[in-house]
């Protein structure tokens, strides 16, 4: 007798087997109250191990894209191959450490109007990441994307992060979801389109989650349900910024019109200049320091100010 597969989990792996075996492991560790299976696409990636994989875990099924086709499109080819009544779009750099997709679930079947599902995304100290939930970018919100401002007005609307502080039990509507885990039925998945493959990487959970409110569903944030997600696990810091603001500039144009996007790129190259001016500033006061190992401040708003004043295609590499 075939087992109907409650949940198709879906993970897009680029060199990043490591990361994807201790995923693995928890969900199998973590979830036993629905029929589930996982589904692999591993994006062309130079570093071997994907077969291991299967050996270590052979109920799953392994999808070897020929080519690096980037996050979007390889979901898709996950989806497309997916049995169950439910999407859970995984990144491999995350770890279960409760029955967090039975509860995420639960939560999704018991609303009809929802179009995606997502959870509290933790660091690998347990704090929360704000990056689970924000609102649809816009010229003001990303003019003002800031620490000391997020810090001093938390539950401000332009974020769009006040549920994170709420103990609330029950799901509340957001506005978007993050891609690291995102849950949704199969059904509303391909009526609202799929993923956008106009996007290689990045945003492209921001036009999903648009699309489903346009398509009349509400986006939902599950706080009770908690999984680890350590971020930046087959990314370069600077590729990754470049991708992730052409990818933004191109979501504004494609949701909110030219004219909009070349606003946008204005003023938040202006933003940049004064960022950059201010870092400037500071380090020019304060006695030079050893600092710590990383992607700097300026060097982050630097590559930010390049994409904007002259788009450049970015390596396509995670």
């Amino acid at each position: 007798m075939t087992v109907k597969v409650g949940i198709s989990i879906i993970i897009v792996n680029w060199n990043s087997v490591a990361y994807a075996r201790d995923c693995i492991g928890s969900i199998y560790e973590h979830t036993s109250g629905i029929p589930f299976e996982i589904i692999v696409v591993d994006n062309a990636s130079p570093a071997d191990g994907v077969d291991a994989l299967k050996e270590e875990f052979p109920d799953i099924t392994v999808i070897k894209s020929g080519e690096n086709v980037g996050f979007a499109r390889a979901n898709n080819l996950g989806a497309r191959k997916a049995k169950g009544e439910f999407l859970l779009f995984l990144n491999p750099d995350t770890r279960l450490i409760q029955p967090a997709l039975e509860v995420m679930v639960q939560a999704l079947r018991a609303r009809p109007d929802a179009g995606a599902l997502g959870c509290r995304l933790l660091n690998a100290d347990l704090s929360t990441q704000t990056s689970c939930i924000q609102t649809f970018p816009t010229i003001l919100n990303q003019a003002l994307d800031a620490d000391a401002l997020r810090n001093r007005w938390p539950n401000s609307a332009l974020w769009g992060t006040a549920p994170l502080a709420s103990a609330a039990a029950e799901p509340v509507p957001v506005e978007v979801i993050s891609g690291a885990c995102l849950l949704m039925r199969r059904d509303v998945f391909f009526k609202v389109g799929m993923f956008s493959e106009d996007y290689f990487m990045y945003a492209e959970d921001l036009d999903l989650c648009r699309k489903a409110v346009r398509a009349g569903y509400r986006n939902y944030y599950a706080g009770s349900a908690r999984l680890i997600h350590y971020g930046g696990g087959s990314s370069a810091p600077e590729a990754a910024t470049i991708m992730k603001w052409q990818s933004i500039l191109r979501y504004c144009e494609k949701h909110r019109g030219k004219a909009y996007a070349v606003l946008f790129r204005l003023v938040m190259a202006v933003a940049a200049l004064v960022r950059l001016s201010i870092l400037g500033a500071r380090a020019a006061l304060k006695p030079p320091r050893r600092q710590a190992a990383g992607y700097s401040p300026a060097a982050k708003w630097k590559a930010i100010l390049a994409t904007l004043v002259s788009p450049r295609h970015a390596q396509q590499h995670w």
